[in-house]
C-alpha cells in the first residue's frame, strides 16, 4: 500500500493562528477559511487544478490588513509541502506549466530542490482586485518558497485584468507543482546527481 503524502502544520503568533493540511495525492477538495476571500479563491484554484486536497483555517489581524495572513498562509503551505514530501525520494522534482486566462498568460517553472528562491516577474497591474492588494501575491509565493524548499519562477507574460493575471499564475503554479511532486516509477532514490536535496 502506498504511503500517504500528507503535511500538517499549525502556526500561532501574535498576528495569526493558522492550521494547514495538504494531501499531495488528493482529489481536488478544498476547505479554506483564511478570512481573505480572494486568497481563498486562488487557493481553491490551486487545489482543484493541482489535484491536491487542502484544508486551511486561519485567523489573522485583518483589522490591520491582509499582509500577515497571506504571508503566514504561504509559510504554512510551504512547510506542509515539505512535510508531505518527506525525503523527496522518487519525485519528478521539476515542473513547468503555462496557463492562459482570457487576455492574460502566466508561466510557472519550479524545482523541489530544497534551495528556496523566488523570481516573480509580472507587468504592472491594478493595485487591487476587489479588496485584495495585488502586491501580496509575491509575498505569498516568497513565503511558500522559503519554507517549502522550492525554487520558483512565476512569470505573468501579459494581461490587462489583475484578477485574470493572478488567476493564471495560481493555476500554472498548481499544475507545475502537481508535475513536480508526481512519483517517477523509474526512480527509487533522490532525484539528484549529488544523492541529496
Amino acid at each position: 500500500m502506498a504511503v500517504e503524502r500528507i503535511g500538517t502544520v499549525a502556526r500561532n503568533t501574535k498576528e495569526t493562528q493558522i492550521s494547514v493540511e495538504l494531501v499531495l495525492d488528493g482529489t481536488g477538495r478544498a476547505e479554506l477559511h483564511t478570512g481573505v476571500p480572494f486568497l481563498d479563491h486562488m487557493l481553491t484554484l490551486f487545489t482543484v487544478h493541482g489535484i491536491f486536497d487542502l484544508k486551511i483555517e486561519a485567523a489573522g489581524d485583518l483589522e490591520v490588513d491582509a499582509h500577515h495572513t497571506v504571508e503566514d498562509v504561504g509559510i504554512c503551505l510551504g512547510q506542509a509541502l515539505s512535510k508531505a514530501l518527506g525525503n523527496r525520494m522518487a519525485i519528478a522534482r521539476y515542473g513547468h506549466f503555462t496557463v492562459p486566462m482570457d487576455e492574460a498568460l502566466a508561466s510557472v517553472s519550479l524545482d523541489l530542490s530544497n534551495r528556496p528562491f523566488l523570481v516573480y516577474d509580472a507587468p504592472s497591474m491594478a493595485d487591487r482586485t476587489g479588496e485584495f492588494e495585488t502586491a501580496l501575491a509575491p509575498e505569498f509565493f516568497r513565503a511558500f518558497c522559503q519554507h517549502g524548499g522550492v525554487t520558483l519562477h512565476v512569470r505573468v507574460l501579459y494581461g490587462a485584468n489583475a484578477h485574470h493575471m493572478l488567476e493564471a499564475a495560481f493555476k500554472a503554479f498548481a499544475r507545475a507543482l502537481n508535475m513536480a511532486v508526481s512519483l517517477d516509477s523509474r526512480r527509487s532514490g533522490i532525484p539528484s546527481s549529488k544523492g541529496a536535496l
